[in-house]
């Protein structure tokens, strides 16, 4: 088997290349490691949404809202509405018993890790969906004058900014696993995805061993930006760009992985590392295979 493509993803725009990496290097040949930073646990349930959303994109069963299971229902959702309880966070009948499964696993003694591979590989997802870390790490965000855990922020705080501040709680602490340390060592080309730099990648990127292993790779790093001709289309990146003090360009996004990366795959120039100039709107699978593969040839040509 070649050595694995490996890429950091987190949110839409990370698992939408994901799967146009699929079609090019195969399952066999590809990891994502995934944000967890999002993850929480309700209804019983420990929901994990970018792995999930990696996972439902890669098993060709996303539903055409861009997140949760294709055809899903939401009875649960309406019983527990019907019986006065408050549903700010909404869940599918099918992402709940997937959420309820992994939490099973968990609290029998499973690594995250472990317990989302048999979620994969019920899904008849071959390619390698890895956790970035089997601790606890939750993204925080203060904004109107108080603390929010991230999905309450984006749902129940309609993701308003300003952004005050952002945390990593339990970052300092954690530690990447040996499967993802060992998918870096070994990769043949780490591509971190167009996902929010801040809030997707940041959580990843905020556990020093893990930032150890990219600044300490052989393999070629280049990220994919999350701009389209200067825009965002989907999410809340200009609003913590905002907060972080950087710009919404190509000079932007290379200065949040400064260090990082020998290249960016942009549609818009910087001069501060090289710059694969390229259509970078994922909106078909035609698209996301094209910039899979550009990305990769780029990548491969820097190393």
């Amino acid at each position: 088997m070649s050595k694995p493509v490996v890429v950091l993803a987190g949110g839409t725009g990370g698992a939408k290349l994901a799967r146009g990496l699929l079609d090019v290097v195969g399952p066999d040949e590809l990891v994502v490691v995934a944000n967890t930073g999002d993850d929480i646990e309700i209804y019983g349930g420990y929901v994990s949404p970018d792995p999930d959303l990696v996972t439902f994109w890669l098993a060709d069963r996303i539903d055409e809202r861009g997140w949760g299971l294709a055809g899903d229902s939401f009875h649960v959702m309406d019983g527990l509405r019907e019986l006065g309880v408050e549903v700010w966070f909404n869940l599918g009948d099918r992402d709940l018993a997937i959420a309820l499964e992994r939490a099973k696993r968990l609290d029998a003694g499973a690594r995250l890790t472990d317990a989302h591979a048999a979620i994969s590989d019920a899904l008849g997802v071959r390619a390698r969906v890895l956790p970035m870390s089997d601790a606890p790490v939750r993204t925080r965000v203060r904004a109107q004058g108080r603390w929010w855990p991230f999905q309450e922020f984006m749902i129940s705080g309609r993701g308003e900014g300003p952004v005050e501040d952002v945390d990593f709680r339990g970052a300092a602490a954690a530690t990447a696993t040996a499967d993802v340390l060992d998918a870096i060592a070994g990769a043949r080309a780490i591509v971190i995805g167009p996902s929010n730099p801040v809030i997707s990648i940041g959580p990843i990127l905020a556990i020093e061993q893990l930032r150890r292993a990219l600044r300490q790779r052989s393999a070629p790093v280049v990220a994919v930006s999350p701009l389209v001709h200067g825009e965002v289309l989907k999410g809340p990146t200009a609003t913590f760009m905002r907060w972080s003090g950087r710009p919404l360009t190509s000079d932007g996004i290379a200065a949040c992985y400064d260090g990082l990366i020998d290249g960016l795959v942009a549609d818009q120039r910087t001069d501060a590392v090289p710059v694969l100039e390229a259509d970078v709107l994922l909106d078909s699978p035609a698209a996301r295979s094209r910039v899979a593969e550009q990305t990769l040839r780029f990548a491969l040509g820097l190393g």
